[in-house]
């Protein structure tokens, strides 16, 4: 079978909200209630994207981007949010394609860098996203700020 790239469509929500319950699961991390609801942000494009690899009539992984401005860019650069490809469909590429889809959106869209955070659970992953060109440049913070 042959692995298509696409956005997504208001109908791919349950699939794609599925795969994130999988991504949740693999990294020991949780998903918020409202990931539906920001899936649905994202089908407008603005703030960010949701692509979908499909095969056959079955979806079997997804990549989101997210677009954010910084003055030191001159503009918009490109954050991959998540990538997640079903265990059923490992080992066909569909990550790499996925990857390749958005660094093509965000070239499409004028973004002047493409980059994406590894945490401890997905730092086995270093050596795949090192293929596209993608190096190591420091480290990341954050802080919970919703109470």
């Amino acid at each position: 079978m042959t692995v298509s790239i696409r956005r997504a469509q208001p109908a791919d929500r349950d699939g794609c909200v599925a795969l994130l319950g999988v991504l949740a699961a693999a990294t020991d991390g949780s998903m918020s209630p409202r990931a539906a609801a920001v899936f649905d942000d994202l089908l407008d494009g603005k703030r960010g994207v949701v692509l979908v690899a499909c095969e056959a009539d079955r979806l079997v992984g997804l990549a989101s981007v997210s677009f954010n401005v910084a003055m030191r860019y001159g503009g918009e650069y490109c954050q991959l949010e998540e990538l997640i490809v079903d265990p059923q469909a490992r080992g066909k590429k569909v990550g790499a394609l996925l990857v390749e889809a958005t660094i093509a959106a965000a070239r499409e869209r004028g973004c002047a860098e493409y980059g994406l955070y590894l945490v401890a659970s997905t730092e086995h992953n270093r050596s795949f996203y090192e293929r596209f060109g993608l190096r190591v440049v420091g480290t990341e913070m954050r802080a919970s700020i919703d109470e």
